[in-house]
């Protein structure tokens, strides 16, 4: 009897080693086949594995308290999915266990990029600023299970697969814009979409804040922008506005993310919020009617008075000191009842309200029909020729063809949301198109980036903004990120088809295209 039992310890001992072993060697994998979005510059696989427990301590080089930050940021988001409560530690020398984060001096990664190595000990992340380091801890989250989007504890293992990623953006400004004049969002709505964002390493958000049906940002020596212009929105409902305070909250949440708030305040047309708030900033000195209708190019500042051009001082000014990013963005699209001869003038006077507040100028490409100083920036959404007439100008351009890149045009004629007017935008479309050679006479020199703008005449509400940005923003920031010479829609759609999983973990509203083959 003593013998058998012998025997079946012996048998049974066998299996235990095994797993033993399999918890503490994790099967060999190949991160080259990973699912990155965007696609990083370069990637080599060695066959090991990371795995990430509850012992895992997070380390970062002494120094550096924006460093210390990001591990926190990184240890509590890794903490939702996996329920461990991650050590934050700040060591002297290089950790030679765990997660652990530094700063470098490698030129080639510039201001953004990143270096990531892993293998069974250590997970590496080395970059020249912080900056590159939050990009790069969005790599990390990609490379584990889906489910690390959870917010709630799902079971493991969390393997992270071994090898190398060296990586840095092609484009400087990768950005997306939200409407928030046509209906008004919350400042949670807005941080979702800031999370959106960050997660596929786009840097810019551009907030519309002003237009014909609404008026949200708090001018405190122009009160009534906000009391008249901001009480309604599309359909008549009863709009809203931010206060000073929340917009910095806003722009606080961006920072700590490395995106940069652009605010734009439209003129001189898409102005009937304010022309409804201030009587003297009409021609002939009677406010306009609040407007909720979607039509657009009938309205316009009076651009032969001075008070027009004290008013936009004041504004560009109380916006300007609460935005520490570079940009302002003074619209001027749609201006059809303006006449050409003040269009120009108008213009340009803006331009140098701009610069005189410390900010540098963005317009719509209809502003390249002034003259325009080196520093201003054209975005290109519908005039090819405006758009070359502002690399004539050796101005820099922001490239937004609403043809490929409006994410509130429909993905098809059933779409439930969205317009068509630029036609239908899948998300083939989306992704297969250069900036530098959509337009002939416009060259990758001649472009500061991408951005994907997403106008809100049928977008209320957080679920319609999910289904009308994803899945196309992923496709925006990878053409904004990666070189053209290593993207294709075939080998895109298959790692886009990995993220439906994420998506779905984190409860997003995203479109199903029939043209991805989603993993279920």
């Amino acid at each position: 009897m003593k013998q058998l039992l012998l025997e079946k310890k012996w048998l049974v001992l066998p299996v235990i080693l095994l797993a033993v072993f399999s918890c503490t060697q994790p099967e060999p994998t190949d991160m080259t086949r990973e699912a990155i979005i965007p696609k990083p510059v370069s990637v080599t696989a060695d066959g090991s594995a990371f795995e990430l427990t509850a012992n895992t301590v997070v380390s970062v080089q002494e120094g550096s308290d924006s460093l210390s930050n990001i591990a926190v940021f990184l240890a509590k988001h890794l903490g939702f999915a996996t329920g461990f409560s991650l050590q934050v530690d700040t060591v002297k020398e290089e950790a030679s266990r765990g997660i652990y984060l530094s700063l470098s001096n490698l030129p080639e990664l510039g201001q953004e990029g990143y270096r990531l190595i892993v293998d069974k000990k250590r997970v590496t992340l080395t970059a020249n600023t912080t900056e590159g380091v939050f990009r790069g801890i969005q790599t990390i989250r990609q490379l584990l299970p889906a489910r690390i989007e959870s917010d709630v504890p799902q079971e493991g293992p969390w393997i992270i697969p071994g090898g190398t990623v060296t990586d840095y953006p092609e484009y400087a400004y990768r950005g997306a814009m939200l409407d928030v004049a046509r209906h008004f969002f919350s400042v949670e709505e807005v941080k979702h979409f800031i999370d959106l964002l960050s997660a596929y390493k786009m840097n810019v958000l551009h907030l519309h804040l002003t237009d014909d049906q609404g008026w949200r940002i708090e001018i405190k020596s122009w009160p009534e922008l906000t009391k008249i212009g901001g009480s309604t929105e599309v359909g008549g409902e009863s709009g809203g506005f931010y206060t000073q305070e929340q917009y910095q909250e806003i722009v606080n949440y961006a920072a700590e993310r490395f995106i940069t708030i652009v605010p734009e305040v439209d003129m001189p047309g898409h102005t009937n919020g304010a022309l409804a708030s201030y009587a003297e900033l009409n021609c002939n000195g009677k406010a306009t009617q609040l407007y909720t209708g979607t039509e657009v190019g009938f309205s316009s500042l009076c651009t032969d008075k001075e008070i027009t051009y004290q008013f936009i001082d004041d504004v560009v000014r109380e916006i300007a000191a609460i935005t520490p990013g570079p940009y302002f963005h003074m619209g001027g699209d749609e201006s059809h009842v303006t006449k050409k001869e003040d269009y120009i003038p108008f213009v340009e006077r803006v331009q140098q309200i701009v610069t005189a507040h410390n900010k540098i100028a963005i317009g719509w490409d209809e502003i390249t029909l002034a003259k325009l100083d080196g520093k201003t920036i054209a975005q290109y959404w519908s005039s090819a020729e405006n758009a070359k007439a502002a690399a004539a100008q050796n101005i820099k351009l922001i490239m937004s063809p609403a043809k490929k890149a409006y994410l509130d045009m429909q993905y098809d004629s059933l779409s439930p949301l969205g317009l068509h007017w630029a036609g239908y935008v899948e998300v083939d479309t989306g992704y297969n198109w250069d900036p530098a050679s959509l337009e002939e006479g416009i060259t990758r020199e001649n472009i500061l980036g991408i951005e994907a703008p997403l106008w809100s005449e049928t977008v209320t509400n957080k679920a319609d903004i999910e289904y009308l940005t994803l899945p196309r923003l992923p496709g925006y920031a990878e053409i904004g990120w990666t070189p053209v010479t290593q993207r294709n829609w075939d080998d895109y759609k298959q790692r886009l088809a990995e993220h439906g999983k994420r998506f779905k973990i984190q409860n997003l509203n995203f479109y199903p295209s029939k043209l991805v083959p989603w993993v279920e």
